[in-house]
Protein backbone atom coordinates (compact mmCIF):
# COMPACT_ATOMS: atom_id res chain seq x y z
CA UNK A 1 0.00 0.00 0.00
CA UNK A 2 1.35 3.43 -0.94
CA UNK A 3 1.17 6.00 1.79
CA UNK A 4 2.07 9.64 1.27
CA UNK A 5 2.18 11.42 4.59
CA UNK A 6 0.35 14.73 4.38
CA UNK A 7 0.87 17.84 6.43
CA UNK A 8 -2.56 19.21 7.25
CA UNK A 9 -1.11 22.69 7.74
CA UNK A 10 -0.49 22.95 4.01
CA UNK A 11 -2.48 25.54 2.08
CA UNK A 12 -3.47 23.71 -1.14
CA UNK A 13 -3.88 26.93 -3.11
CA UNK A 14 -0.51 28.24 -2.01
CA UNK A 15 1.16 24.88 -2.60
CA UNK A 16 -0.25 24.58 -6.14
CA UNK A 17 1.65 27.72 -7.16
CA UNK A 18 5.00 26.35 -6.06
CA UNK A 19 7.38 24.61 -8.44
CA UNK A 20 7.55 20.84 -7.93
CA UNK A 21 10.85 19.58 -6.56
CA UNK A 22 10.97 15.79 -6.75
CA UNK A 23 13.80 14.14 -4.82
CA UNK A 24 14.96 10.53 -5.01
CA UNK A 25 16.86 9.59 -1.85
CA UNK A 26 18.91 6.54 -1.00
CA UNK A 27 20.93 5.07 1.84
CA UNK A 28 23.55 7.82 1.71
CA UNK A 29 21.28 10.45 3.23
CA UNK A 30 20.48 8.22 6.23
CA UNK A 31 24.08 7.04 6.67
CA UNK A 32 24.99 10.37 8.28
CA UNK A 33 22.40 9.66 10.97
CA UNK A 34 24.12 6.38 11.81
CA UNK A 35 22.11 3.98 9.68
CA UNK A 36 24.41 1.77 7.66
CA UNK A 37 24.12 1.77 3.90
CA UNK A 38 22.18 -1.10 2.38
CA UNK A 39 25.12 -3.27 1.43
CA UNK A 40 28.77 -3.13 2.33
CA UNK A 41 31.50 -3.62 -0.25
CA UNK A 42 31.56 -7.34 0.50
CA UNK A 43 27.90 -7.65 -0.49
CA UNK A 44 26.69 -8.24 3.06
CA UNK A 45 24.00 -6.25 4.85
CA UNK A 46 24.80 -5.88 8.55
CA UNK A 47 26.79 -9.13 8.31
CA UNK A 48 24.06 -11.10 6.55
CA UNK A 49 23.79 -12.35 3.02
CA UNK A 50 21.06 -10.26 1.42
CA UNK A 51 19.34 -13.34 0.01
CA UNK A 52 18.88 -14.66 3.56
CA UNK A 53 17.12 -11.58 4.95
CA UNK A 54 15.65 -9.64 2.02
CA UNK A 55 14.00 -12.17 -0.29
CA UNK A 56 10.79 -14.22 -0.19
CA UNK A 57 13.00 -17.33 -0.33
CA UNK A 58 14.86 -16.22 2.78
CA UNK A 59 11.56 -15.68 4.57
CA UNK A 60 10.29 -19.13 3.67
CA UNK A 61 13.59 -20.75 4.65
CA UNK A 62 14.09 -19.05 8.02
CA UNK A 63 11.39 -16.53 9.02
CA UNK A 64 12.77 -16.25 12.56
CA UNK A 65 16.11 -15.01 11.20
CA UNK A 66 14.33 -12.47 9.00
CA UNK A 67 12.18 -11.21 11.87
CA UNK A 68 15.21 -10.87 14.13
CA UNK A 69 17.11 -8.98 11.45
CA UNK A 70 14.37 -6.37 11.03
CA UNK A 71 13.80 -6.19 14.77
CA UNK A 72 17.43 -5.11 15.09
CA UNK A 73 17.00 -2.53 12.34
CA UNK A 74 13.83 -1.21 14.02
CA UNK A 75 15.58 -0.90 17.39
CA UNK A 76 18.44 0.95 15.74
CA UNK A 77 16.02 3.35 14.08
CA UNK A 78 14.62 4.35 17.47
CA UNK A 79 18.15 5.47 18.46
CA UNK A 80 18.89 7.85 15.56
CA UNK A 81 17.69 11.28 14.46
CA UNK A 82 17.39 13.14 11.16
CA UNK A 83 20.53 14.91 9.99
CA UNK A 84 21.02 18.25 8.25
CA UNK A 85 20.30 16.72 4.85
CA UNK A 86 16.83 15.62 5.99
CA UNK A 87 16.19 18.95 7.71
CA UNK A 88 17.08 21.04 4.66
CA UNK A 89 14.75 18.97 2.50
CA UNK A 90 11.94 19.70 4.94
CA UNK A 91 12.86 23.39 5.02
CA UNK A 92 12.65 23.60 1.22
CA UNK A 93 8.89 23.09 1.51
CA UNK A 94 8.66 26.81 2.28
CA UNK A 95 9.60 27.56 -1.32
CA UNK A 96 8.83 24.39 -3.28
CA UNK A 97 6.24 21.64 -3.52
CA UNK A 98 8.71 18.99 -2.34
CA UNK A 99 7.84 15.38 -3.13
CA UNK A 100 10.29 12.79 -1.82
CA UNK A 101 10.65 9.34 -3.34
CA UNK A 102 12.84 7.32 -1.02
CA UNK A 103 14.43 3.91 -1.28
CA UNK A 104 14.96 4.02 2.48
CA UNK A 105 12.72 2.14 4.89
CA UNK A 106 13.41 4.46 7.84
CA UNK A 107 11.17 7.37 8.88
CA UNK A 108 13.85 10.07 9.06
CA UNK A 109 12.29 12.23 6.33
CA UNK A 110 9.00 12.30 8.21
CA UNK A 111 10.77 12.93 11.52
CA UNK A 112 12.55 15.91 9.95
CA UNK A 113 9.21 17.41 8.92
CA UNK A 114 8.84 16.44 5.26
CA UNK A 115 5.14 16.12 4.46
CA UNK A 116 5.11 14.17 1.18
CA UNK A 117 7.17 10.99 1.35
CA UNK A 118 6.68 7.98 -0.91
CA UNK A 119 8.49 4.84 0.27
CA UNK A 120 9.41 2.63 -2.67
CA UNK A 121 10.73 -0.26 -0.63
CA UNK A 122 8.36 -0.24 2.33
CA UNK A 123 8.63 1.05 5.88
CA UNK A 124 10.43 -0.38 8.87
CA UNK A 125 7.81 0.91 11.31
CA UNK A 126 5.00 -0.96 9.58
CA UNK A 127 4.13 -4.63 9.23
CA UNK A 128 1.66 -6.40 7.00
CA UNK A 129 -0.28 -9.63 6.73
CA UNK A 130 1.38 -12.48 4.87
CA UNK A 131 -1.97 -13.18 3.20
CA UNK A 132 -3.15 -9.64 2.41
CA UNK A 133 -0.59 -7.02 1.44
CA UNK A 134 -3.21 -4.30 1.92
CA UNK A 135 -3.52 -5.15 5.64
CA UNK A 136 -0.81 -2.87 7.01
CA UNK A 137 -0.26 -1.94 10.65
CA UNK A 138 1.92 0.63 12.38
CA UNK A 139 4.52 -1.26 14.42
CA UNK A 140 7.06 0.18 16.83
CA UNK A 141 8.20 -2.88 18.76
CA UNK A 142 9.75 -6.24 17.89
CA UNK A 143 7.78 -8.53 15.58
CA UNK A 144 7.71 -12.21 16.51
CA UNK A 145 6.70 -15.48 14.91
CA UNK A 146 3.14 -15.96 16.13
CA UNK A 147 2.14 -12.28 15.82
CA UNK A 148 -1.00 -12.46 13.71
CA UNK A 149 -3.43 -10.21 11.87
CA UNK A 150 -7.14 -10.14 12.77
CA UNK A 151 -7.77 -13.22 10.64
CA UNK A 152 -5.00 -15.29 12.21
CA UNK A 153 -2.37 -14.84 9.49
CA UNK A 154 1.28 -14.28 10.37
CA UNK A 155 2.55 -10.71 10.14
CA UNK A 156 5.75 -9.91 8.23
CA UNK A 157 7.89 -6.78 7.80
CA UNK A 158 6.32 -4.23 5.44
CA UNK A 159 9.41 -4.33 3.23
CA UNK A 160 9.62 -4.85 -0.52
CA UNK A 161 12.11 -7.69 -0.85
CA UNK A 162 14.19 -8.60 -3.89
CA UNK A 163 11.99 -10.46 -6.34
CA UNK A 164 8.79 -8.69 -5.22
CA UNK A 165 6.85 -6.05 -7.12
CA UNK A 166 7.24 -2.39 -6.16
CA UNK A 167 3.66 -1.19 -5.60
CA UNK A 168 4.63 2.49 -5.34
CA UNK A 169 6.50 2.56 -8.65
CA UNK A 170 3.60 3.89 -10.72
CA UNK A 171 3.09 6.82 -8.34
CA UNK A 172 6.85 7.50 -8.37
CA UNK A 173 6.92 7.58 -12.17
CA UNK A 174 4.05 10.07 -12.24
CA UNK A 175 5.81 12.33 -9.74
CA UNK A 176 9.03 12.18 -11.74
CA UNK A 177 7.34 13.07 -15.00
CA UNK A 178 5.63 16.09 -13.42
CA UNK A 179 8.77 17.48 -11.72
CA UNK A 180 10.00 21.03 -12.39
CA UNK A 181 13.27 20.13 -10.64
CA UNK A 182 14.64 16.66 -9.93
CA UNK A 183 17.35 15.72 -7.45
CA UNK A 184 19.04 12.45 -6.58
CA UNK A 185 20.61 12.29 -3.12
CA UNK A 186 22.76 9.57 -1.59
CA UNK A 187 22.07 6.68 -3.92
CA UNK A 188 24.41 4.65 -6.10
CA UNK A 189 21.69 4.36 -8.77
CA UNK A 190 22.34 0.63 -8.89
CA UNK A 191 19.06 -0.73 -7.49
CA UNK A 192 16.27 -0.96 -10.04
CA UNK A 193 13.58 0.03 -10.74
CA UNK A 194 14.30 3.08 -8.54
CA UNK A 195 17.55 3.82 -10.38
CA UNK A 196 15.66 4.17 -13.65
CA UNK A 197 13.37 6.97 -12.45
CA UNK A 198 15.84 9.68 -13.47
CA UNK A 199 15.36 8.62 -17.10
CA UNK A 200 11.70 9.68 -16.94
CA UNK A 201 12.35 13.35 -16.13
CA UNK A 202 11.23 15.91 -18.68
CA UNK A 203 14.13 16.87 -20.99
CA UNK A 204 14.12 20.58 -20.13
CA UNK A 205 14.24 20.50 -16.32
CA UNK A 206 17.28 20.95 -14.04
CA UNK A 207 18.58 17.68 -12.60
CA UNK A 208 20.95 17.49 -9.61
CA UNK A 209 22.92 14.54 -8.27
CA UNK A 210 24.45 14.56 -4.78
CA UNK A 211 26.78 11.69 -3.89
CA UNK A 212 30.41 11.54 -2.70
CA UNK A 213 31.10 8.91 -5.36
CA UNK A 214 28.74 9.77 -8.21
CA UNK A 215 28.49 7.36 -11.12
CA UNK A 216 28.30 8.32 -14.77
CA UNK A 217 24.75 8.42 -16.11
CA UNK A 218 24.82 7.79 -19.87
CA UNK A 219 22.13 8.85 -22.33
CA UNK A 220 20.34 11.19 -19.94
CA UNK A 221 18.11 13.62 -21.84
CA UNK A 222 19.05 16.66 -19.79
CA UNK A 223 22.32 17.97 -18.36
CA UNK A 224 22.98 16.93 -14.79
CA UNK A 225 24.56 19.11 -12.11
CA UNK A 226 26.75 16.75 -10.07
CA UNK A 227 27.55 17.72 -6.48
CA UNK A 228 30.20 15.23 -5.25
CA UNK A 229 29.51 15.69 -1.54
CA UNK A 230 27.96 13.84 1.37
CA UNK A 231 24.24 14.48 1.68
CA UNK A 232 24.31 17.18 4.40
CA UNK A 233 27.00 19.28 2.75
CA UNK A 234 25.56 18.67 -0.68
CA UNK A 235 22.08 19.73 0.44
CA UNK A 236 23.40 23.12 1.55
CA UNK A 237 24.80 23.63 -1.95
CA UNK A 238 21.63 22.36 -3.61
CA UNK A 239 19.45 24.64 -1.50
CA UNK A 240 21.40 27.68 -2.70
CA UNK A 241 21.25 26.55 -6.33
CA UNK A 242 17.49 25.92 -6.20
CA UNK A 243 16.64 29.22 -4.49
CA UNK A 244 18.61 31.02 -7.20
CA UNK A 245 16.35 29.50 -9.84
CA UNK A 246 13.05 30.87 -8.50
Amino acid sequence: MVKIVKNTSFNPKENSMKKKLVVLTGAGISAESGIKTFRDSDGLWEGHNVTDVATPEGWRKNPTLVLDFYNQRRRQLHQVKPNLGHLILAELEKDFDVQIITQNVDNLHESAGSSKVLHLHGELLKVRSTQNQEAILDWQQDLHWGDMDDLGHQLRPHIVWFGEEVPALEAALKMTQEADFFAVIGTSLQVYPAAGLIEFTQPDIPVFYIDPKPISIPNLKNPIDVIPKLASEGMKILQSKLLALI
